[in-house]
């Protein structure tokens, strides 16, 4: 029987098969939309989600039940001696409170890291695990080093619409109505457990020189320009051409550096929109 088990859910964006070809576990996080659920990347795709914004159906974002997330936890657990469940920020869901309440009755053979990532920079944290794994490492010594290094990431997302955050309750009808006629694209930072507005761009070639500047001020002054010790990392929400300009403009800051471009997960993309670009960052995670 093999050691530890990785597991995550799909706001890190790994989808199904991808988990296939890794070796690992994803939970599919659950949508209510008109009032009937669907799981992501199980029967709810990428596209068949933004379609559905756009007949303006009533979509909301729920949590896997305790019976799901024990579920994968006892299916790993035939095949591993124990298991290492990386979810979403407890900043952001309940979903990470209700696995480390389970965990208890696991006698020590599940740990829940609450490392407080989302979407991309969760999956960094996800490739970090493979790679301690495989390194040999012990399951606490992993997730000790997964949350000391929890903060030691950011996002940068500018928005195309205002409308999700309205809905969300993020901005007030007349803000978002104000903001719309402006044509104002907030730029949101989420690190840790916050989302925040962090700027406002009047234009998509303002808002990218926005995260492009806080990028290379976060490499500098956080991460002392370690750039072979950082993912870097772009998303968006079915916006791939704005996703690639923005990778050509990183190659122009710090040319031919690893870049990573994924569509963001679908529970950050309920509350964004479709248009959204995003860049992010991660410090690797090490174990001396």
């Amino acid at each position: 029987m093999s050691s530890i088990a990785v597991i995550t859910d799909s706001n890190s964006g790994i989808t199904q098969n991808e988990a296939k070809e890794l070796g690992i576990y994803v939970i599919p996080m659950p949508f209510l939309i008109d009032e009937q659920n669907y799981y992501e990347d199980i029967n709810l795709t990428q596209e068949e989600f933004y379609k559905k914004m756009e007949e303006k159906v009533n979509v909301a974002t729920s949590q896997p039940s305790p019976g799901e997330i024990m579920k994968v936890w006892d299916e790993a657990l035939k095949e591993y001696e124990t298991a290492l469940y990386i979810p979403m920020s407890s900043g952001l869901s309940g979903t990470c409170a209700t696995a480390i309440m389970l965990a208890e009755d696991y006698e020590g053979k599940v740990l829940v890291v609450d490392n407080q990532r989302i979407s991309v920079t969760q999956k960094n944290s996800v490739m970090d695990a493979l790679k301690l794994v495989k390194e040999g490492h012990d399951i606490q010594s992993i997730y000790d080093v997964l949350m000391e290094t929890k903060l030691d990431a950011s996002i940068y997302i500018m928005v195309d619409t205002l409308k999700y955050l309205r809905k969300g309750g993020r901005l007030t009808p007349a803000v978002a109505a104000l903001g719309t006629i402006l044509r104002i694209k907030p730029v949101l930072q989420i690190q840790g457990e916050k989302l925040d507005t962090f700027a406002k761009a009047r234009t998509v070639k303002q808002g990218m020189s926005i995260m492009l500047k806080a990028l290379q001020d976060d490499m500098e002054n956080r991460f002392h320009n370690d750039l072979e010790g950082m993912y870097i990392n772009i998303a968006h929400t079915q916006n791939e051409k704005g996703a690639n300009e923005l990778k050509e403009e990183i190659w122009k800051i710090y040319p031919g550096i690893e870049i990573m471009v994924n569509p963001l997960s679908l529970s950050v993309s309920c509350h964004i929109g479709p248009g959204a670009l995003a860049v992010a960052m991660a410090k690797k995670a090490n174990i001396s």
